[in-house]
């Protein structure tokens, strides 16, 4: 479970799963090629619309997202045969775990034992729940019988374990000293969870939005129509994630009865050989996507020369050929939405809405929080050098797990209602919704904090006293939370058109089903003025330099997150400590 072994997959086998990862590229790369004119042209096509005044005046944050750094003693069950032993652990801020034989190790720049990218992983906290996890694994026959051995899981007892659990990947079982060191390691591996499972998502890149497009194509063409979970993870990861559970079936069935020993044991080395398989098809897909990656380029380089001078022309074909359709197809869309849809649109409407606003509500209790504390050292004759620290940790809020766990737990607790969509819609992306709105917390914080110190460092000045620098806050605060408001109402947005049958289909079915998520969305929120929409204040929540980067991230060249510390003082420079001399 900790240190890998020689691999158990033979030269054959190995051979066969660089064929069917071969495979998969020739049939998803014609995809992708196709999606990628179509997202070139979503990008282009909004500079020919009229500009309107920003409604949402609040100023984005120039801050990569990241998870903190942590690090700590843990134990690890590990080693062949595996046994409890001590470890130093760290979470680095682009969500890789590593692990060293103890902290000198760490400190002197040595070589971890192991690290893991976290992407998919799932961390359980329940020693009883991860034991009946490993049972569903491999469940012994009605009619077969193992001697009883002992398990050396339950050997030692386990008082704030961390089981790190993956569909595809060996698990990693840690276990914490105390409550309060096994809470902060779960927050932080939670964050780094989510930061690799959404790099695509935050993406805003062409390439980006094509890969999710045409991934989603990819699948419909091989028979799948629902949504789910796939797409979490770089653009090699997801590919793998896609191959691995179409070649999952045939290999439970040629495997699963060969392994011999007590269920865990079996279960252990089922994991084992699943991250084998894994390791084996994401390499090769890493490989694939990296030789396509000079194509890509000149493609996106050709597309943007060639579409931008044509593009009036483009968008009204684009238009013709809708209409065309339309007609086709409008008559038949409109019976099956008013049998399968209006039937339960408003309660899905519901439940999304009542996630994002009790998200974003826990997000403005927080942020008045941080605003009212800041306001208070003001008016308590703070030292200059108390409130430089203040003003720091007021910066770092939206990377602060301990903190923004009051926000992303709205979102948690949202994920059993929204497993409702299952039956009526065939939906199991619900881990990638809980993932966005948690996202779109801590995308949201990092602006309104950016916001609240920018303003107020236009607003302050040596010459007001700690009095009348506290009323400016008090200004300066009210303001933010208005902008706030303003976007509570803006959790839905609609994306622009693309010149592809495909694509063009699918806007036709989604505009009519807009239309009555629309309405929907009126009656809910009893407002017809929307000053503030998506596509000004969310659609590109993060700076980044491209999700290509990300992706190479994950194959092990990490590049360097900014760090912090003289990123909030840049942001808000204070008046000279005499100001707020005590």
């Amino acid at each position: 479970m900790g240190g890998r072994p020689s691999s158990p997959l033979d030269k054959r086998q190995q051979q066969h799963l660089r064929g069917q990862v071969d495979t998969l590229l020739r049939n998803f790369l014609p995809c992708y090629r196709g999606q990628l004119g179509a997202s070139v042209l979503r990008q282009i096509s909004p500079e020919l619309e009229p500009r309107e005044p920003a409604g949402c005046q609040l100023m984005r944050s120039k801050k990569l997202p990241r998870v903190r750094e942590h690090r700590g003693p843990l134990t690890q069950f590990a080693g062949h045969p595996p046994r409890w032993q001590p470890i130093f652990c760290v979470l680095r801020g682009d969500g890789r775990l590593e692990w060293f034989s103890h902290r000198e190790e760490y400190e002197n720049g040595g070589h971890p034992l192991g690290s893991m990218a976290l992407t998919g992983y799932t961390v359980l906290t329940s020693q009883r729940e991860y034991l009946r996890l490993l049972d569903t694994l491999c469940p012994v026959s009605s009619g077969e019988h193992t001697q009883e051995e002992s398990d050396p899981l339950l050997e030692m007892p386990v008082n704030f374990p961390l089981f790190l659990q993956h569909p595809f990947r060996r698990h990693l079982c840690f276990s914490a000293a105390t409550g309060e060191a096994q809470r902060a390691w779960r927050l932080a591996l939670q964050g780094g969870i989510r930061l690799r499972g959404t790099v695509l998502q935050r993406s805003q890149a062409p390439a980006a939005r094509a890969f999710l497009d045409a991934v989603r194509l990819y699948r419909r063409h091989q028979g799948h129509f629902g949504d789910d979970d796939v797409t979490l993870g770089s653009d090699a990861e997801v590919l793998t994630g896609v191959l691995m559970r179409e070649l999952l079936p045939a290999l439970r069935a040629q495997t699963l009865s060969g392994l011999r020993g007590p269920g865990r044991n079996r279960a252990w080395v089922w994991t084992e050989l699943l991250d084998a398989v894994h390791a084996a098809v994401l390499a090769r897909a890493s490989a694939g996507l990296r030789a396509f990656q000079p194509e890509k380029d000149e493609l996106l380089a050709v597309l943007e020369k060639t579409l931008r001078p044509d593009v009036d022309q483009i968008l009204r074909q684009q238009e013709r050929l809708a209409g065309r359709l339309r007609v086709e197809v409008q008559r038949p869309l409109e019976s099956c939405l008013r049998g399968k849809v209006d039937t339960q649109l408003s309660l899905v409407t519901q439940k999304l809405l009542s996630t994002m606003e009790a998200v974003l509500s826990a997000v403005q209790t927080l942020l008045a929080q941080g605003m009212d504390r800041l306001s208070r050292h003001l008016r308590g004759n703070s030292s200059g050098t108390q409130l430089r620290k203040e003003v720091y940790s007021f910066g770092e809020m939206p990377w602060d797990p301990e903190l923004m766990q009051t926000c992303y737990h709205e979102a948690e607790r949202s994920q059993g209602h929204l497993g409702q969509l299952v039956v009526p819609f065939g939906f199991f992306g619900t881990q990638s919704l809980v993932f966005g709105a948690q996202d779109l917390a801590q995308q949201l914080m990092a602006d309104a904090v950016t916001t609240f110190l920018q303003l107020a460092d236009q607003g302050l000045t040596t010459a007001l006293d700690c009095t009348q620098a506290a009323q400016q806050l008090e200004k300066v605060r009210g303001r933010v939370l208005k902008e706030l408001l303003e976007f509570e109402g803006d959790v839905l947005a609609v994306g622009s058109p693309a010149l592809t049958i495909e694509g063009i289909s699918k806007d036709i079915v989604q505009g009519v089903l807009l239309q009555r998520i629309d309405r929907e969305l009126k009656k809910a929120l009893g407002a017809s003025d929307v000053s503030c929409t998506l596509d000004g204040c969310s659609e590109a929540p993060w700076d980044q330099t491209g999700v290509d980067e990300e992706a190479e991230a994950q194959r092990g060249t990490c590049p360097e997150q900014p760090g912090s510390g003289t990123e909030v003082q840049s942001l808000c420079p204070l008046p000279p400590p005499r100001t707020f001399r005590s």
